[in-house]
């Protein structure tokens, strides 16, 4: 590669007859030719690169290399580069190669900066409180430890203290544009880091920021985005008029359509489209799409609202100092509403205006429904949903992270510990409630909301029929290389558990799914100053990642001899046999209720506006053509598939542990 040299007389000559200027032209270095280089003024310190290559914009237009129309402070520009028509100036920026950068008013660093670094976003709380300093390697987990763990201050503190050297680490009096990055009719950017293969088209404003864009995971800014004091991580795409402040936005997080957030902290797979958002944690995959849609103040993951969702942080008089959490696979339907503060329990549905203040953290898979003011609660229904199940499907397929730098542990399981836990809690709660009030009682109250006494009673049959099938699910994968014939003793033996970790309560840290053990066991090494910096608290999230299913056999081992009444520690092959055998049972029953569930979509009913003009029987073909028939749909032919191998799977684990 040629080295930088000092312009030579001829050169300086050729530029100024070009219509350039400069006050100082001994500080202007080149590696090439100046042919391409027109009407721009150079001041401070200024290199540039080779200016040869072109570049072939959307449409076949061949643009050449050069600088055209442009002022030049502080600047270094790399190799292959194109910019055009720069209305005020660029300063204090090093450019990398390959860039095209045209119709930008103003591309400057004022002063030292740290990129959105150490920004402080008060999530949760608007007025404080739980205020989490971002930075450009965040993850979900490190994240909901330093909103959620205020009860243990040394930890926050370390932790801010961690957060704000590597802030500082960032600081510089220059601002980096990567390699391949296109920056065209944007207006302004101050201060804002920039990585490889960004595309930043008609921005309005950027400020304070830090754009994680590689040649993997490109990033996208388009039409009017306004954003200040924001990191935005790779792969993310954040498009017309969207307008965010004080944010973190994650890894393949899509924003558009006139969408606002202030003091959010969006991570992977987040989408936001029309709505507004303030001061909310949304962990992996929380979307919402819709115009009237207010997310405030709350903590979600794998979350979908409904359109006009809304919830409200002011309860008395000293201001919006509420919160409110829906744990992972909550849902909204249109024109819900709840008031903060309130807990909502895993894969719930939540319908209507609840102006209660209920906590279901321990009845998950279930609908809280308002009649009239009150809200009713059916324990453990959305298990028999269709839509439950395709949520679950869905979320792997739609991972959209191509970067292998994953910042965010996520486990997509349906059923884990973390779920299967507050299950035995709540079917225990059930069990008191029909002790306390009566098993022919109407009607169960529980934390401001009334549970039917059939509600209670389904949800009773739900949950024993969900821990038979994760427990059930568990053994056989224990199993499953166990030889035929094999001994008590070899049963036992296969069973024993790899590790003692796994015991005990189970944490979702915002998509890890992990032993409450191990999180604390890495928070007091935190709190003692045995974590020297970001990276190694990642590194132990990604460790307990991926260790899950280790650990969550040394869950489930436990819980045999409570559920089932079998020691696993003198466990026998009829004793796994029978546990098998209502595993198939389990299985079957729900993955039919599922099925019938599904039919509700091919009903007569669900044709109404089908065949508009037509005889039923018009509307039955209209309907087969535009939605396909029942028997071929592909979801459920899913179902059936799944009960043909599922039953196919106990069998043979049954004929192997069979006595001849």
């Amino acid at each position: 590669m040629k080295a930088y040299k000092s312009l030579t007389d001829a050169q300086i000559r050729q530029l100024i007859s070009a219509g350039c200027r400069s006050l100082d032209w001994s500080r202007v270095k080149i590696r090439g030719g100046v042919e391409n280089i027109t009407d721009t003024e150079f001041s401070g310190d200024v290199t540039i690169g080779s200016l040869e290559g072109s570049f072939t914009l959307p449409g076949g237009v061949v643009r050449a290399s050069g600088i055209h129309h442009a002022r030049l402070h502080n600047v270094s520009i790399g190799d292959g580069c194109l910019i055009d028509n720069i209305s005020n100036y660029i300063a204090n920026y090093d450019i990398g190669a390959h860039c095209l950068i045209e119709n930008v008013d103003l591309l400057f660093m004022d002063g030292a900066g740290r990129f959105g670094n150490g920004v402080e976003v008060s999530v949760l709380s608007e007025t404080g409180g739980r205020e989490v300093k971002i930075f450009d390697r965040m993850d979900a987990q490190t994240a909901y430890i330093m909103a959620m763990y205020r009860h243990r201050p040394k930890l926050i503190e370390q932790l801010n203290a961690l957060a704000e050297d590597y802030a500082a680490a960032q600081e510089s009096l220059r601002a980096r544009i990567g390699d391949h990055v296109f920056i065209r009719n944007t207006r302004n950017i101050n201060g804002v880091r920039i990585g490889d293969h960004a595309t930043i088209s008609g921005a309005s404003r950027l400020r304070n920021g830090s754009i994680r864009s590689n040649a993997v995971a490109p990033v996208y800014i388009g039409h009017g985005v306004i954003m200040d004091d924001f990191i935005l991580e790779s792969g993310s795409r954040v498009e017309d008029n969207t307008t965010m402040t004080r944010c973190f936005i994650g890894q393949c997080c899509r924003f558009g359509h006139g969408y606002s957030a202030s003091d959010s902290l969006f991570f992977s797979n987040c989408q936001g489209e029309n709505g507004e958002a303030c001061a909310i944690f949304a962990g992996p995959f929380t979307v919402t799409h819709h115009k009237s849609t207010l997310l405030i103040a709350g903590m979600f993951s794998f979350m979908n609202a409904g359109s006009g969702s809304n919830q409200s942080n002011h309860m008395y008089k000293l201001g919006p100092i509420h919160q409110g959490i829906l744990e992972r696979g909550a849902k909204t339907s249109s024109d819900s509403y709840i008031l903060w503060p309130s807990r909502i329990g895993a894969f719930s549905l939540v319908m209507g205006r609840h102006v209660t203040h209920s906590d279901t953290t321990n009845l998950p898979f279930s609908y809280l429904i308002e009649q009239q003011n009150t809200t009713y609660l059916v324990p453990g229904v959305n298990l028999r949903s269709v839509g439950t199940v395709r949520d679950a499907q869905k979320w792997p397929r739609r991972d959209a992270r191509k970067d292998p730098d994953r910042l965010d542990c996520i486990n997509y399981n349906l059923l884990s510990p973390f779920t299967i836990q507050k299950m035995f809690k709540g079917t225990q709660l059930m069990k008191n409630l029909l002790y306390s009030s009566g098993e022919l009682s109407d009607l169960y109250s529980y934390h401001s909301t009334k549970i039917r006494n059939s509600s209670l009673r389904n949800g009773l049959r739900f949950y024993k029929t969900a821990i038979t099938k994760f427990l059930g699910n568990s053994i056989i994968k224990r199993l499953e290389n166990l030889p035929a014939g094999a001994s008590d003793a070899e049963i036992r033996s296969a069973l024993k558990p790899d590790t003692p970790i796994g015991k005990g309560g189970w944490s979702d840290i915002s998509g890890l799914i992990a032993p409450k053990g191990e999180i604390d066991a890495l928070l007091e090494r935190i709190e003692e100053g045995g974590v020297h910096d970001l990276g190694e608290i990642q590194a132990e999230f990604h460790r307990m990642h991926a260790n899950y299913y280790t650990y969550e056999w040394t869950w489930a081992y436990g819980k045999y001899a409570e559920f089932f009444g079998y020691d696993p520690e003198k466990m026998t092959a009829d004793q796994v046999i029978d546990i098998v055998r209502q595993w198939q049972e389990a299985v079957i029953g729900l993955d039919k209720m599922l099925y019938e569930d599904a039919k509700k979509e091919f009903s007569l009913a669900s044709m109404t506006s089908f065949g508009v003009d037509g005889t039923k029987l018009e509307k039955e073909m209209d309907f087969a053509e535009v939605r396909g028939d029942f028997d071929s749909n592909s979801f459920v032919q899913a179902v059936l598939e799944h009960i043909r191998v599922k039953q196919a799977l106990g069998d043979e684990l049954i004929a192997r542990l069979e006595r001849k």
